[in-house]
This record gives structure tokens, sequence and C-alpha cells, in this order.
């Protein structure tokens, strides 16, 4: 496997904010070993497809007035389990976020919890591998909020997110690297256009990562698990449809 970026680099590299991303990237760029940082498990087939600076940038965002009149669903529409649908009746009050894995602090988060911490809002479009986009206004915790919390480990270099979804009898999951998961966009949302996620977009967390395809867009999220190395999680191809039907796992727009 190659070398990874790791929390190091990045705290190092850069303030872990808009501008501070975007103002390390030509420092990140101009290191020698730049080339090899974001290596993906050549033997898993992972495939860079964006340099550096461009996964930095901020993806476009929009006026309210530019809001889809309804933002359609992709993948899974309703979990339907017995837990899911107990958790469901109780408009997710019980609902935990699990933060497990390469952690020096492993975390559990309540609704009420993350609705009380710093939210961001933005206002993005999603694209779909099928050939639609729907723009919408997303509100949830950074991601790097909950890794400061849960003090994620030097050997960490992915995050994976497990959902309560299940395709093909299959559990869905998704994972990022840490470019993505330290962007300042990429968020755990739990509203959607000023309102509670509606159970077919995700409710009652879904990841954005707003520099990808819908795909990485993990819905029904009930642990982030932070791991050295995706070689043991599915097929070991970084994602439910990465495993079963060839997608790249960098879904770069």
């Amino acid at each position: 496997m190659k070398k990874l970026i790791t929390r190091r680099a990045l705290v190092t590299s850069a303030t872990l904010g808009a501008g501070g991303l975007l103002t390390g990237c030509d420092a990140l760029s101009r290191n020698p070993a730049f080339q090899d940082v974001l290596g993906l498990a050549e033997d898993a087939n992972f495939v860079v497809q964006r340099a550096l600076g461009d996964r930095m940038e901020l993806a476009s965002e929009y006026s309210r007035a530019d809001i889809s009149p309804k933002f359609r669903a992709n993948g899974t529409r309703n979990p339907d389990t017995i837990d899911y649908n107990a958790s469901a009746a109780q408009s997710f009050a019980d609902w935990q976020l699990r933060l497990t894995g390469l952690f020096a602090k492993p975390q559990s988060f309540s609704m009420a919890s993350l609705q009380s911490m710093p939210q961001r809002t933005q206002i993005t479009r999603l694209d779909c591998v099928e050939g639609w986009s729907a723009i919408g206004e997303w509100t949830g915790v950074p991601i790097k909020l909950l890794l400061d919390l849960a003090v994620l480990a030097e050997k960490a270099n992915f995050l994976v997110f497990h959902c309560a979804d299940r395709l093909g009898g299959r559990p869905y999951y998704e994972s990022i690297d840490l470019l993505d998961a330290y962007h300042p966009q990429t968020i755990i949302a739990h509203r959607l256009n000023g309102n509670a996620l509606p159970v077919e977009n995700g409710a009652p967390l879904r990841l954005r990562v707003e520099r990808q395809l819908g795909y990485k867009h993990a819905k029904y999220v009930r642990e982030i698990e932070a791991v050295a190395t995706l070689d043991n999680i599915g097929a070991g191809k970084g994602g439910y449809w990465e495993d079963v039907a060839d997608y790249e796992w960098y879904a770069g727009i």
C-alpha cells in the first residue's frame, strides 16, 4: 500500500477550515511525496481522479431560489427493518451515531447531542450516477468536529460509514479518505430544506461529501469507523456499489 495522508499531515499542512484548507493546498502539492500521498491500495484498484488542489476546492453553493421543488431520493427509500421502524416511530430520538475503530476516545452521539453542536448549512447539488441532479439545503455537523472529539488516531487513513439499510442481503457501507473527511463541506446531515431529513433521503443521518457523486453520500448512518485500510471491509473496494458493481471508489465531480 502506498503512503496515505495522515491526520498529522493534514493538521500541520493547513488550518482545518475552508480558508485554511484552501491555503494549504499549494504547499501540500509541492511536497515531493505528493504523488504517493493519495495512493489508495493499488492491489484493490482504487483510482485517484483528482489532483489535491481540485479536491480541496469548495463545491458550488446555490441560493434558496435554486432549491429543487422535490429532492429526489437515490438508493434505498426505507431500510424497513424492525429496529429502524421502531426508531422512526420515535422520530429517531433513540438513534445513536457511534464513532469506532482507530479513535483514542470512541464516542456515541445521540440525535439531541448532534443537533446541539455547531452546525453548517449549505445549499448544494447532488449529481446521481443515473444521470439526474437535485439541489437542496443541508444542515448538519461538520465531520471534523466529530473526529476531533473522538481524537482520530495517527494510523487512521479512512472513515467507513456503516448504514442501517441492506441491499441484496449485504449491509450498505461507504468510505472516504481524510481529505474528504476534513473538507469543510463534508457534514453528517440531519435536516433537508429546513426540515428533519425525510426517510427516503436518509433519515435520520446522511453523509454529505459534496465533491463526489450521490452514491458516496451514505444514508441511514449508524456508525463511523476509522480504519487504516479498507481491505477487510466488505469485499475490500471501499463501498457497497464498488464491491458489487465495480463503481469507482473516488467518484469525484
